[in-house]
């Protein structure tokens, strides 16, 4: 089979269809964030964000985003304390507006 022939089977990929198994280990989120594992190990604390993993722990898609939230509050003066709240807030919020309307 020609290779344009190829190229006319496939399809646009929508990797946002995915993302919800995407799982990450704490260096790729540390990384992903740009906060240090000690950050991160006392922020999951904290803000009690769920993790899978027994000897490391595996975050998800959300709770990667959490972290982010978090670190994008802090970057903007909050105390952590209020940053795990803005984030709980907005995550909130966000899911009350993707929720299908009527």
């Amino acid at each position: 089979m020609a290779v344009g022939r190829q190229v006319d089977l496939l399809e646009p990929v929508n990797i946002a269809e995915h993302l919800g198994k995407v799982e990450l280990y704490l260096g790729q989120v540390c990384q992903i964030a740009g906060i240090s594992k000690m950050q991160l190990d006392y922020w999951t604390n904290k803000a009690q964000i769920p993790t899978r993993g027994k000897k490391q722990r595996i975050y998800d898609i959300e709770a990667l985003e959490t972290v982010m939230l978090i670190k994008q509050a802090k970057d903007k003066g909050l105390n952590l304390g209020a940053a795990i709240e803005a984030a709980r807030s907005f995550r909130h919020a966000s899911r009350s507006t993707d929720l299908p309307t009527q």
